[in-house]
This record gives C-alpha cells, structure tokens and sequence, in this order.
C-alpha cells in the first residue's frame, strides 16, 4: 500500500511511519509541510492520503480543499486534535473521506487505511495514452509512432510515465527519485539524469527528443 503521511510533528511521524512499514506491506513517503503535501499528492498515485490537520505552509484542511476542487479521488484520511463535532463536519465537508482524532492507537490507523482503500479509489490507468503524436503502451512498456515501435527498459517507462501523467507540471528530482527508486533506495540523481539520457535516446529515433524538458536546478516536465 501506497501511503502519503503529512504530519509536521517529527516524534510522531518517524513513528508512524515506523509503525506502517513494520505492520504491513507500506511504503511511506513522509512530508511536514501543507504544501509539499499537495506537490506529492499531485505527482503521485498514493493508496490513502494521511493529512495532519495543523501543518505549516497549508493545513491539511486547506491542501484536501485544494485537491478535491481539482477532481483529485485519492482516499484522504484526516489527522486532529480537534474533536469537537463541529471541527469533524468541516473536515469532512472539505473532503476527507475519514478523520482519526489524536491520540490513537497505530492498531485503529491500521483498520482505518484498509477500510479505506477497500473502497478502490485507485483510478483505473488507460493502457495506452497518447501524447505529441506518440503512443505509450502501459502494457508492454513500449513506445510507438505509426508501425514503430520502441522497448523501454521498466525504469525507463516508469519515469516516462510519471512524467506524461503530471504533463504540465515540474517534477523536482527528489519527487521522481522517492517515487520511481523509493525513499531508501542507495541512488542519487544523477540516476535520473542518465535515464533521461536514455529516454531522450530513444525518444530521438521518433524526433521527440525535446518531449522531456529539464528545468535547471529542479528537474523534469512534459509539456502540454
């Protein structure tokens, strides 16, 4: 399972992120602040959302809001120390599909997320999807443009991929890293940079080179 836990308390988030990959089969990307949550969540498709409701640079109220007025259908599970009716109505309202009011037991959080992604929010991916006069299997991991066609190696189309759903929008190397080679995994970026060298390789045999855009210093985009 797939978790995006935003909680700007340090003691309380290395623990549950702990607790989540010492129960089961999670993987946590954890961030402190509202507005590295909502970047994650736009970058990536998590299983359950985990918003403290107080963070700085956004509150989870705020970021859930944000993401639900741009059709976002991830499940989003709402931390607080709010406990008054009124407060959970207005998490709700914003979007949340279930809020846990602190303290709790990691147990409660456990049954919580399975409740959740028991719902299937997970989007349902079009196993071809078309951009710029360039058609990317999903299934074969392939690129093709009329009757060529071209093998990615899984990274390759994992990166190509992460890039065309979030077209438009600026990857920073330290998204694509977590997301494509995981949070702990011993590479750095210039793994990113080398695969976009052999992407772009590729890419040219169909004069597409220029699809994958580097912003200095940040990282990567398609454009629109």
């Amino acid at each position: 399972m797939n978790i995006l836990l935003a909680e700007d308390d340090l003691q309380l988030g290395e623990l549950i992120g702990f607790m989540l990959k010492k129960k089961g089969s999670y993987k946590v990307d954890w961030v402190m602040e509202g507005e590295d949550a909502y970047e994650y969540a736009k970058a990536s498709h998590y299983d359950v959302l985990i918003l403290d409701w107080m963070m700085p640079n956004g509150d989870g109220i705020s970021v859930c809001r944000k993401l639900r007025s741009e059709s976002y259908s991830g499940a989003i599970l709402m931390l607080t120390a709010k406990d008054a009716v009124e407060d959970r109505i207005n998490g709700l309202d914003a979007g949340a599909d279930d809020y846990l009011i602190k303290p709790f037991e990691i147990e409660e959080l456990l049954a919580r997320l399975r409740a959740l992604t028991r719902r299937n929010y997970a989007p349902i991916l079009e196993e071809q999807i078309s951009i710029h006069g360039l058609v990317i299997n999903r299934t074969s991991q392939a690129i093709l443009h009329g009757e060529m066609e071209i093998q990615l190696s899984p990274r390759e189309f994992q990166l190509l991929d992460l890039l065309v759903q979030n077209k438009g929008q600026v990857l920073p190397r330290e998204v694509i890293l977590d997301r494509i080679w995981g949070y702990d995994a011993d590479v750095s970026t210039k793994t990113i940079d080398a695969t976009i060298k052999l992407l772009r390789k590729k890419l040219d045999l169909f004069g597409k080179q220029d699809l994958l855009q580097s912003i200095r210093g940040v990282g990567y985009k398609v454009g629109n």
